[in-house]
């Protein structure tokens, strides 16, 4: 966990710009999408888990859940209290997903944005989300994901070291994202996940491939 923290915390002066550059802006639409699946309700107590600068949070408490934000990234955090300081709802908090501090079946919803892929046990990060929900909480996951598609892989390829890592060493960061292409490799695919959802305990669960596969959204009800 350590290294990955590291690693955020080292990214974290650039991360929104670098966000902006590596999608061309479209994570921004990606997380509004996120939005629209877990349908927040005012009052409703959210988690937003490796929140990284904030932007997901931001966009429940706007909508007016109560929100906290988790990352185990000190300068991630720093970044999103000061991009938040207006929203009363929302608050942040050092923390780790594999060992979240919160109370069995207190939490309403759930949001994670490109975090399941960095979680040193998948398994177990999905059962942390499942213990702190309450009865038909709900969770919405978005992350990169390797197309079933032949040509859309080689697109996707393609796009990580032509676009992505070039990009990154702009920033002085190529080494930091170069990992991407292998970690997709070893990150379970829609019906992978799926699997695990249900092994968790989740009486629902579906995975959405969008951006011609490349991301998914999984979608998990207690």
């Amino acid at each position: 966990m350590s290294e990955i923290a590291g690693l955020f915390n080292r990214i974290a002066p650039v991360y929104d710009d670098l966000n902006d550059a590596l999608s061309l802006g479209l994570h921004r639409v990606w997380k509004k999408m996120v939005l629209r699946w877990a349908q927040p309700r005012s009052g409703e107590l959210w988690l937003d888990l490796c929140c990284g600068s904030g932007d997901m949070a931001i966009l429940l408490a706007r909508s007016g859940a109560r929100t906290i934000g988790v990352d185990f990234a000190e300068a991630q955090l720093g970044l999103a209290r000061l991009k938040s300081c207006h929203l009363g709802n929302l608050t942040w908090e050092w923390g780790d997903v594999l060992a979240l501090r919160f109370d069995n079946n207190s939490i309403d919803g759930v949001t994670m944005t490109y975090g399941l892929r960095n979680l040193t046990d998948i398994d177990r990060g999905l059962g942390e989300i499942y213990r702190v929900l309450k009865p038909q909480g709900r969770a919405v996951i978005l992350d990169f994901h390797l197309p079933d598609n032949f040509f859309m892989q080689q697109f996707q390829s393609w796009y990580l070291n032509n676009i992505v890592v070039p990009a990154a060493k702009r920033f002085n960061l190529a080494p930091e994202y170069a990992y991407l292409e292998q970690s997709l490799q070893k990150f379970p695919r829609g019906r992978e996940q799926v699997q695990k959802g249900l092994g968790a305990g989740f009486g629902r669960v579906k995975h959405f491939p969008i951006g011609g596969g490349m991301m998914g959204i999984l979608l998990l009800e207690k």
